[in-house]
């Protein structure tokens, strides 16, 4: 029996072949996959003094199978005040979206019309204000009323990736995927609510990413809902901010 076993174990290595290796540990503890990630991103040390920050990007949005450009600027300090103004030509005209969010309070301008949200539209954006934010330094996971768990495995751009499921004071869960030989995120999948008010399966890619002052951010964002092409974006510009002009969180002004 030993002369046999050592037989077949000497084919397999003169042949490649491989036996299944037991996974490691660290595949299924979500915090070990968050340790990776933070450090990967620029250490707990520097993403912990992070409260706001900004990035601008450009690309194309698509809305009912028509395409048009798009410059946009996010602006977000902590997880409850996101401010994103977007520009974009539709019909062939220059449009101005804006959207913020500061704390319980909510309003979303579309050309020169503001309104306040209403409670729904308010918790959607609050929690778009998860995943937007989330992804960039992680270390807000581990804060007050956030759970994790693992969410297995699966290939992003034919590399492995190990997954981890996030449940935030809302309830309404998420998955991020972390490159499981860079530690970075490249993936996040959530149930959103989409222009109509209905609920899409919303999946965002994070790809090319740079380190800008000692963080690195992924500089190409892609995004599908339920399959379809819906956001591509390239960061032209992302910073840390000190301070945010309280402005930028106010009601906008018609």
């Amino acid at each position: 029996m030993k002369r046999l076993l050592g037989t077949v174990f000497g084919i397999a290595l003169i042949s490649g072949l491989t036996f299944p290796v037991a996974a490691r540990a660290d595949d299924k503890d979500p915090q070990a996959i968050l340790d990776k990630a933070i450090k990967a991103l620029g250490g707990e040390e520097k993403l912990k003094k992070v409260e706001a920050f900004t990035w601008k990007t450009k690309g194309t949005i698509n809305f009912g199978g028509n395409e048009s450009e798009y410059k946009g600027t996010v602006t977000a300090r902590g997880l409850d005040h996101l401010r994103r103004e977007s520009e974009m030509e539709i019909n062939g005209e220059s449009r101005t979206f804006v959207m913020i969010v500061a704390g319980d309070k909510g309003w979303m301008k579309f050309g020169d019309e503001p309104r306040e949200m209403e409670d729904d539209a308010l918790a959607n954006w609050k929690r778009r204000g998860y995943l937007e934010v989330l992804p960039v330094t992680i270390v807000s996971i581990r804060g007050k009323g956030f759970k994790v768990e693992a969410a297995g495995e699966e290939k992003v751009d034919g590399k492995p990736a190990a997954g981890v499921k996030v449940t935030p004071p809302d309830g309404k869960e998420f998955t991020i995927y972390f490159d499981k030989e860079s530690g970075l995120p490249v993936k996040q999948v959530a149930k959103v609510t989409g222009f109509q008010g209905d609920e899409t399966t919303e999946e965002t890619t994070f790809k090319d990413y740079k380190d800008f002052g000692g963080i690195k951010k992924a500089t190409k964002v892609e995004t599908r809902r339920d399959g379809e092409p819906f956001i591509s974006g390239e960061v032209t510009e992302f910073k840390v901010l000190e301070k945010v002009d309280p402005k930028a969180f106010e009601e906008p002004k018609s």
